[in-house]
């Protein structure tokens, strides 16, 4: 695997790119990756990738990479209290 990586790193900088866009390549292509092999479970993805949830979702952000959120099981999303009118 290194002598990709070896290869990868030579092949990037004959094209230009700067260390923080081949990072930048790197990162979003790992988070693509493992969030289709976890078919978009993002506590799943982060523990693949070795980092914790908030910042997979911080990167996710960053990277403009969508995922679904699943809710908490049994979570009950409450609606706003209608306002009341004194009466006059």
């Amino acid at each position: 695997m290194k002598d990709h990586f070896d290869a990868l790193i030579d092949h990037l900088l004959e094209g230009g790119l700067y260390m923080e866009e081949a990072v930048e390549i790197l990162e979003k292509g790992m988070i693509d990756r493992v969030l289709v092999r976890t078919a978009g479970h993002q506590s799943e993805a982060a523990r693949i990738l070795g980092i914790h949830r908030n910042t997979l979702l911080r990167k996710m952000t960053a990277h403009q990479i969508g995922g679904k959120r699943r809710k908490p099981a049994g979570s009950v999303i409450a609606k706003p209290a209608a306002s009341k009118r004194a009466a006059s």
